[in-house]
């Protein structure tokens, strides 16, 4: 199975594209106060997360992915829960908010006490959301690629990948995501994504992933062998500063930063990275 894995993957790596252009007209400031998000935002308990909506911009990339407060939508790999802290305060009263990460099964850990943080995670982070949002945590559903329940699949509007794709080819694991996270749409059902954008003429070095940034033509390959078709994409993350070209990879941009106070002002002002932003529909 790795194998397979590994070798789809790379040949998305490779290039393999169906390129589409679809022009994102932005109404994101109308739909915010329609909807209610415009006070999600400005709400004091996302306290620094704020500071990143300028690199972000979480009003455009949604109304782009077409969330609606209604609608049933799993985020994958919600991390630090920057998005989560939008999203399922957005959902809470008539959507509702699922989150989804990788199948933990083959992992290796360093120690026990990893180890069970990440294996108890599905049960942990409802009550981690619970207090980042005051949404019972009933309310919040979560669970690995692996273990999608069957009340689940074939039910979700739309399945949301911010930041995360690199980590699934370095983990040799991007198809079987893929195709998982694909049980998990509705028939109508979409994928959002926001990935670090490597060059077109990047070298495979500084575009394979283990720097961060991936080429958009590569994935759109890796969906289109996974079951998918692009449909739409925008620039309203795009950062032309970025030279996507650092040996520390994207770590090195804001907000990690990676090499501390070394050049800190130059990649500051940079601000976060290039991003690709895609939107594919679940092909039959």
């Amino acid at each position: 199975m790795k194998k397979l894995l590994l070798t789809s993957a790379t040949l998305a790596i490779l290039g393999m594209t169906v390129p589409v252009n679809a022009k994102h007209h932005d109404q994101a400031g109308a739909e915010m106060k329609d909807t209610g998000l415009a006070a999600i935002l400005a709400d004091a308990r996302r306290g620094e997360d704020k500071a990143r909506d300028v690199y972000r911009h979480p009003a455009e990339t949604l109304h782009f992915f077409g969330v609606k407060p209604d609608q049933t939508v799993a985020e994958y790999a919600p991390g630090g829960g920057w998005y989560t802290r939008i999203l399922a305060p957005y959902l809470a009263d008539s959507g509702r908010y699922i989150a989804v990460n990788a199948d933990s099964s083959d992992s290796s850990f360093p120690d026990r006490a990893r180890e069970a943080r990440t294996k108890g995670w599905p049960e942990s982070f409802p009550d981690i959301v619970a207090k980042w949002t005051d949404i019972e945590a009933q309310k919040i559903r979560a669970f690995e690629s692996d273990e999608i329940p069957d009340d689940i699949k074939g039910t979700v509007d739309r399945i949301l990948i911010f930041r995360s794709l690199h980590g699934m080819l370095n983990s040799n694991r991007a198809d079987s995501e893929l195709r998982a996270l694909r049980e998990m749409l509705a028939d109508d059902g979409m994928v959002g994504i926001v990935q670090h954008r490597a060059k077109k003429d990047a070298s495979y070095a500084m575009s394979n992933g283990t720097k961060g940034y991936l080429k958009q033509a590569s994935v759109v390959a890796l969906f289109a062998l996974n079951g998918f078709e692009l449909v739409s994409e925008s620039e309203v993350n795009a950062n032309p500063e970025d030279s996507s070209d650092y040996e520390g990879g994207v770590w090195t941009l804001p907000p990690v930063l990676r090499l501390g106070e070394t050049d800190k002002a130059k990649y500051t002002a940079i601000g976060e990275s290039d991003r690709m932003t895609l939107l594919f529909k679940k092909l039959p």
